[in-house]
């Protein structure tokens, strides 16, 4: 109801800590103070400066023997349901020392343990100015990550200049950095996650596939790093329930876009901007994948998780099986331990986050919801319904509509990459680009691996020698496209990604952007256009004839490079003598 120009008038009340709007005389809008401890904040300063002073104030008092202070508001929290809990209200229960199998109710303010904290390089500088503001000078979160993944391409000098001063940063204080070049934050960070803590990481795509991460700016990033908990109100749950048998032709990115399209078909998201609804936005998705019939692995898992930041929502989990996890965790072992070969820093940390999975792995066990949790909603989705590809149409992520209903389409550029691909995808892109009449295409096809350990493998492959011939523009590992800070598209052309969102102009100026799989958008970088189901089918059965050896993920624990380099290095003796 508000358009530039409008003149608004504010009607503020602070008895009764409630905003109004007017327009023209007529109410458009009306707030109200969601917690009366945002005064406090505002008093202070600031969050951060209420959560420091607050908590001196409690030890100190402590200290004197003093009752204590009620010169601060507290929270107002909720009465017991005297329901269950779902799993994410358990994970944050638990990162609250919480009695095990006891959750934290939406709407309760709470401060969690923040096991696992990422920052990347757009907001690192301003974590570091943070951090120096905040006195740390030794991480209390047990690891901090740093990435480089947005500037590593196509790096500015000023970018360089960060690239050379924030690792040292990081790693004095006891955190884990990355070098440029490395790859994506997330397709790490994962690989050193703990099953079922919390974390917290200065990008929006921080959406731990085991476990729950809230992503947070550059301030509470500082916080959580050197406090080692993070302030929350905890958010209310929204629950997709996947069941049955995934389609042929049908794949994972298939599945996260059908969660905002089934929520269109309910009623609860809509596209037009006027009077917006979004059920998931604020809300944490949780997603159960207990009577799908296929056990997806975390890299698997990670894309439904990932794109909750495109549905808005503040946090998200999902059900897996203890056997995908182990697997996940025997495999990051080996990673970690390559790294400290490789003269990764902090060795200390990596040997300490090694020594905690070994010790999850001998008495595996997750965190389940409880039957009887509270939902704001549950959805439901039969895989046996979803028989074609459904994208996300240009430009908004929640416009999500079937294949045969954008079929046609002229496609010019085609971006595969983002933290949204595994190396499973490259290969799938690959096997088809092998079958190019001709060799070239006539679409501009951009290629962009997580990671390095990715490419490194898809070279060692032959897949780079499948990409060139097809005329394809190979790219550095890390964000590439998808940030669209750096290299972009040509101008007003239509597009097929795997990027995470296609937000208008974030690819290119002008640039209309349909998101969709690996797989769909390798045809119709072949074809030049959507393919109709029935064409997009026909090269789906050629992938899904050689699906056992395209979609075999990363398990450094398996591949010699790695295990020689791990071998030697013994995370026992490294881990001790942080403790002496």
């Amino acid at each position: 109801n508000m358009n530039m120009g409008d003149e608004i008038v504010l009607k503020i009340d602070h008895a009764a800590a409630k905003v109004t709007a007017f327009k023209d005389g007529a109410q458009i809008a009306e707030a109200e103070l969601k917690t009366p401890v945002l005064l406090d904040e505002v008093r202070a300063g600031g969050r951060i400066n209420l959560i420091v002073g607050r908590g001196l104030t409690t030890k100190a008092r402590e200290a004197l023997g003093l009752p204590v202070s009620t010169m601060f508001r507290t929270p107002v929290q909720p009465a017991a349901t005297g329901k269950g809990f779902t799993q994410a209200q358990k994970m944050v229960g638990r990162a609250c020392g919480l009695p095990e199998g006891q959750g934290v109710l939406p709407g309760t303010y709470c401060e969690p343990k923040m096991t696992t904290v990422g920052s990347q390089d757009t907001t690192g500088p301003m974590t570091r100015d943070e951090l120096k503001d905040l006195a740390c000078l030794g991480f209390s979160a047990d690891l901090v990550m740093q990435s480089f993944c947005h500037t590593a391409a196509y790096p500015k000098p000023v970018d360089v200049q960060m690239q050379h001063s924030l690792p040292d940063f990081i790693m004095n204080r006891g955190g884990v950095s990355l070098r440029p070049g490395d790859g994506i934050i997330h397709s790490w960070l994962n690989r050193m996650l703990l099953p079922d803590t919390v974390g917290t990481g200065g990008d929006s795509h921080t959406r731990f596939p085991i476990g729950i991460s809230f992503p947070a700016g550059s301030g509470l990033v500082a916080f959580a790093a050197a406090t080692g908990v993070m302030p929350l109100d905890m958010p209310e749950s929204v629950l997709v329930k996947f069941k049955g048998k995934m389609q042929p032709g049908i794949t994972l990115r298939d599945l996260v876009h059908a969660i905002p399209y089934y929520a269109i078909k309910e009623g609860d998201l809509t596209v037009e901007k006027k009077g917006k609804k979004n059920i998931f936005s604020g809300r944490i998705l949780e997603i159960d994948l207990t009577e799908m019939e296929t056990d997806l692995t975390v890299e698997q898992a990670f894309e439904l998780s990932d794109a909750s930041a495109e549905r808005s929502a503040a946090g998200c989990s999902i059900t897996l099986s203890e056997e995908k996890v182990a697997e996940y965790l025997r495999s990051n072992i080996t990673m970690l331990k390559w790294m400290i070969s490789e003269g990764y820093g902090d060795a200390r940390t990596m040997a300490r986050r090694v020594e905690n999975m070994e010790k999850w792995l001998a008495n595996p066990s997750l965190i389940k919801a409880d039957a009887d949790a509270e939902y704001t909603k549950v959805y439901e989705i039969d895989l046996a319904d979803i028989k074609e590809p459904i994208l996300c149409c240009p430009n908004d992520p929640d416009d999500a509509k079937l294949l045969s209903d954008v079929q046609g389409a002229k496609i010019d550029e085609v971006f595969v990459g983002s933290c949204m691909t595994n190396i499973g995808h490259f290969r799938a892109t690959g096997k088809l680009l092998e079958k190019v009449p001709g060799g070239a295409l006539s679409t501009r096809l951009w290629i962009a691996p997580p990671t390095r350990m990715d490419e490194h493998q898809l070279m060692e492959e032959g897949f780079y020698n499948i990409y060139g011939k097809a005329g394809a523009r190979t790219e550095m590992p890390g964000c590439s496209l998808c940030m669209g800070n750096q290299a972009r598209v040509a101008p007003n052309t239509t597009c097929v990604s795997t990027s995470t969102r296609n937000f208008p102009n974030r690819l290119g100026q002008g640039a209309n952007v349909y998101l969709a799989s690996a797989e769909l958008a390798s045809v119709a970088a072949v074809l030049g256009k959507l393919p109709s189901p029935e064409e997009y089918q026909q090269y789906a059965a050629q992938i899904d004839s050689m699906s056992a050896d395209i979609y075999q993920y990363l398990s450094f624990d398996k591949m010699s490079e790695y295990t020689d380099a791990a071998k030697d290095v013994d995370t026992k003796k490294i881990a001790a003598a942080q403790l002496t």
